[in-house]
């Protein structure tokens, strides 16, 4: 098959927005979707300015009708699915406790629950042809917790587990399985995000700790990677024949895993408070400080 069909979940704005460009651009037919058509114009006159093969379409990963209308359609335009990136998600914020069950199960329902349902969804095809590549849209916080993000983080760590595993379920069917986990991407995240009600009321005994956390992203946010870089990095996923488990995007990520990865856990908690929460306690590792 020389075409190449690439379906983009959350592509309103972002990285979902560039990737859908990116992809247009490098050769694949890009059906770019998202939950809100009212916010599609953007791309809709990108597109046709540049007559880039991107058709617009309606899909919920909430939702089990949206998501089966959105799919079959596609399928039996094309008959192929070759790329899925699995973007669509939000911010949930606050601490744990404060976190209402509700609250906590919305969250799952879009960023893991979401993603499941999609990707469920297109695998019957990709087996049929033997061959798809499913990439999912995780983050550095998938790999080390973040607090006052318990929700959002936990919710992709749990998206690293299913698709880790899932990786091995699908590979003898020529299917593979990508993560890509950006640091703070120059996006509308933070805006977009939801705040757990009880994290915003005056006497909430997080609050000092919300506050930090808070000023700390909003620092690390005017000095993020672009949402174009992330695109790249998926790009280079969907077209390679054998590419990473995982790609990591922005130096705060590649930083901080290395980190992760080279320190005991208490040395990388302490590690994480000096330079994310502002303490003054140096770390002293093998003679040197960090």
């Amino acid at each position: 098959m020389t075409k190449k069909v690439a379906i983009v979940t959350g592509s309103s704005s972002g990285i979902g927005f560039e990737t859908s460009l990116m992809l247009a651009e490098n050769g694949f037919n890009v059906y770019a979707t998202m939950r809100d058509l009212s916010k599609s114009e953007k791309i809709r006159k990108i597109a046709d300015n540049k007559k880039l093969p991107i058709e617009v379409g309606q899909l919920d990963v909430t939702s089990e009708q949206s998501v089966e209308n959105a799919i079959s359609a596609i399928v039996e335009l094309e008959g192929q699915i070759d790329v899925l990136v699995n973007n669509a998600g939000y911010g949930l914020m606050g601490p744990a406790e404060e976190l209402t069950i509700d609250e906590l199960r919305e969250q799952f329902e879009t960023n893991l629950f979401g993603v499941l349902r999609t990707t469920k969804k297109v695998l019957p095809v990709m087996r049929k042809n033997q061959q798809g590549t499913i990439i999912n849209m995780s983050s550095i916080v998938g790999k080390v917790g973040i607090p006052t993000m318990s929700g959002y983080v936990s919710s992709k760590f749990a998206l690293e587990g299913l698709m880790e595993s899932m990786r091995y379920e699908l590979e003898p069917f020529g299917i593979r399985v990508v993560l890509v986990e950006p640091g703070v991407i120059k996006t509308n995240f933070l805006n977009s995000s939801v705040f757990a009600k009880k994290a915003l009321e005056e006497t909430s005994p997080y609050r000092t700790l919300i506050q930090k956390v808070g000023e700390g992203f909003s620092a690390r946010f005017e000095n993020g990677a672009l949402p174009i870089e992330v695109a790249k990095a998926i790009l280079q996923a969907a077209t390679s024949t054998k590419p990473d488990i995982r790609y990591s995007v922005g130096n705060d990520a590649t930083s901080l895993l290395d980190a992760r990865r080279k320190m005991s856990d208490a040395d990388f908690e302490t590690f994480f408070k000096l330079n994310f929460l502002g303490e003054k306690k140096i770390l002293q590792i093998k003679g040197g400080e960090i």
